[in-house]
């Protein structure tokens, strides 16, 4: 068994994808529409082939104002990016860029090189080798 893709549902749709693809490498397909359901969407895939689903439609709901706070359902979407260099560069040119670091780069108790950065709509990202 795999994981076929992870989607998130997004606001702002060509932000999240240009975040995506700058950072992560991510190569985006077409875009798809569906102008009846007032929905959009992308399938971005890594060198791996692993897939992420962007997606948005005017009907979804806001974002609670404590978004960043533990809740149920999915914590975070982790990324492999092969070495603690990486780790350690990649972190600093999102700091650059503006994203907002909830965890520096550190070796973790259960044995992963990792950080934490919050994407453009707050979703949490761990960088990790």
């Amino acid at each position: 068994m795999r994981i076929e893709h992870v989607a998130i549902w997004t606001y702002e749709l060509e932000v999240m994808r240009q975040f995506y693809s700058q950072y992560f490498q991510m190569k985006p397909g077409k875009k798809y529409v569906n102008a009846e359901k007032e929905f959009a969407s992308y399938f971005l895939e890594s060198e791996s082939g692993c897939r992420l689903e962007l997606m948005t439609m005017k009907k979804i709901p806001p974002k609670s104002a404590f978004s960043t706070l533990p809740k149920l359902g999915l914590a975070h979407l982790a990324i492999s990016v092969g070495s603690e260099e990486v780790v350690n560069e990649l972190t600093e040119k999102l700091r650059q860029g503006g994203f907002r670091i909830v965890g520096e780069p550190r070796w973790t108790g259960d044995g992963y090189y990792e950080s934490c950065v919050l994407d453009p709509e707050e979703n949490r990202i761990e960088i990790t080798i």
